[in-house]
């Protein structure tokens, strides 16, 4: 049952969210069957303990007491609750979105011929966009409908009237060509990471529009507008930085989830050019991250992911910030999922203590973690590595390196994680091996490390070489 769609979004639901569905399901206006009410009273239990797991058998009894158990019927019922709470989650869409609901409310009016009335909720919705912070691509988008509805009311009381037929022609034109700005930017950053023939099409012409009129100054089309040619024009820094700088001050005039997701632009075009060698790029990716997080755009339903947290840390120990990143580590603890609350905590903590040299600290915390997820498993299994190297444990790392080997083989880790887990197991008893005074034994090794497609480690398997070391950057997994 936990692979079900209806327990999978169950988990997701926040308390607030549990506590408003409940008062859903229980109304007679949306649900009069109470087996519905009784499933979801057992599926609250549950999630309230978060043990045992949920059961087909013991959710069916909970829901038909007395009845013997009919795997369709219980299917019907997951299903018919699953429809309930996704009317519940658009009633809360709508709900959170005050300008269209009175815009609806106004169209509802005007069809039941109540004109006065619906022209009074139309000047309600049309002040409450107003006066909303967000100047998104649906502030304009829903001004235009808002504008429309009012174009209809004139017709009827003038019909030779242009009232509003301008204002109805510069916003659709600026929802458009915001919208337009914005895909061709989601399109060029996956074409950037993930090459394809994907072409945005008349993109070019919407600028020269949008120059033409004087409109760039609008956040939803300035700040595309400079990403677009951040990513047109890598080589001219002054695209980047002016994308940056209107990020950090307008990202207000956007709603959270976008936000998230121009910082996510600006966070994944810096990683780029770190990994192309502009080593300077990592302090704009930290100091990114450290605004996303102020503004609290970084995080989804009041919950930061597990991989921006594990980010985050690497970032802040590769810039040398490492009181900031101890205060991040605790800070944010509570506000990462639940399942991997701990294991990401010990781990991060785990990687500051590492950086500061303080192994003795570091060692226990990557030994009693339970790391449910085998690629945070293996990140552990690989700072261990460092560790006993660094301090000469030479035995346990021998009989570690041939855990962890069994480790992937078992675990059947995949493409590139399997090639660079057993890479780095493989590197790591070249190096045990090396004899101290070897420097042809070293620089032949430190070519072959440098030759590595995949090899996340290989920065520092080159520091522990001999010799002079020109390092390298290399491709970070999502583990930093």
């Amino acid at each position: 049952m936990e692979d079900s769609k209806l327990w999978q979004l169950t988990e997701k639901l926040s308390k607030p969210y549990l506590r408003e569905a409940t008062h859903w399901v229980h109304s007679p206006f949306f649900n009069r069957q109470e087996h519905l009410a009784r499933l979801w009273a057992y599926l609250l239990g549950i999630s309230r303990r978060a043990s045992p797991r949920p059961e087909y058998e013991s959710a069916f009894r909970a829901s038909f007491p007395g009845e013997p158990y009919d795997a369709q019927k219980m299917r019907l019922a997951m299903s018919a609750l699953y429809r309930l709470l996704l009317q519940f989650l658009a009633y809360k869409e709508q709900q959170d979105n005050q300008p269209l609901q009175l815009l609806q409310q106004a169209q509802a009016l005007r069809r039941l011929g109540l004109e006065q009335q619906a022209q009074q909720q139309l000047q309600k919705a049309q002040q409450a966009n107003d006066d909303s912070p967000f100047r998104d691509v649906e502030h304009f988008r829903l001004q235009y409908e808002m504008l429309e509805e009012a174009y209809h009311y004139s017709l009827r009381a003038r019909p030779d009237s242009p009232a509003y037929l301008q204002e109805l022609a510069d916003n659709g034109d600026i929802a458009l060509l915001a919208a337009k700005l914005r895909q061709a930017c989601l399109t060029l950053a996956h074409r950037a990471v993930y090459p394809a023939n994907y072409q945005p099409g008349f993109i070019e012409e919407a600028i020269h529009y949008i120059e033409a009129k004087g409109l760039r100054s609008l956040p939803c089309i300035e700040l595309y507008y400079f990403y677009y040619y951040t990513l047109k024009e890598p080589r001219d820094e002054q695209y980047f930085l002016k994308f940056r700088d209107l990020l950090i001050q307008e990202s207000r005039h956007f709603p959270s989830r976008e936000a998230n997701t121009l910082y996510l632009l600006a966070i994944n075009y810096c990683v780029r050019k770190v990994n192309d060698g502009f080593v300077q790029y990592f302090g704009e990716v930290m100091r990114l991250y450290q605004e996303g997080l102020k503004a609290g755009h970084l995080l989804e339903n009041g919950q930061l992911s597990r991989f921006t947290y594990h980010n985050i840390v690497a970032t802040g120990l590769r810039t040398g910030d490492f009181d900031w990143v101890e205060r991040f580590i605790h800070e944010y603890r509570a506000k990462l999922e639940r399942p991997y609350r701990e294991s990401s905590f010990s781990f991060c903590l785990a990687r500051l203590e590492f950086a500061r040299q303080h192994y003795e600290q570091a060692l226990p915390l990557l030994q009693k973690a339970n790391y449910r997820d085998p690629l945070l498993n293996l990140a552990a299994k690989t700072l261990l590595i460092k560790i006993y190297y660094e301090t000469e444990e030479f035995s346990l790392l021998q009989a570690h390196l041939e855990a962890m080997r069994n480790y992937i083989r078992r675990k059947k880790v995949i493409g590139y994680h399997r090639t660079n887990y057993l890479n780095i197991t493989h590197y790591a008893r070249k190096l045990m091996a090396l004899a101290p005074f070897d420097k042809a034994g070293a620089r032949k090794l430190a070519e072959a490390i440098r030759g590595e497609d995949v090899l996340t480690e290989k920065a520092w398997f080159l520091e522990q070489l001999p010799g002079p070391n020109p390092g390298g950057l290399n491709k970070p997994t999502e583990f930093g």
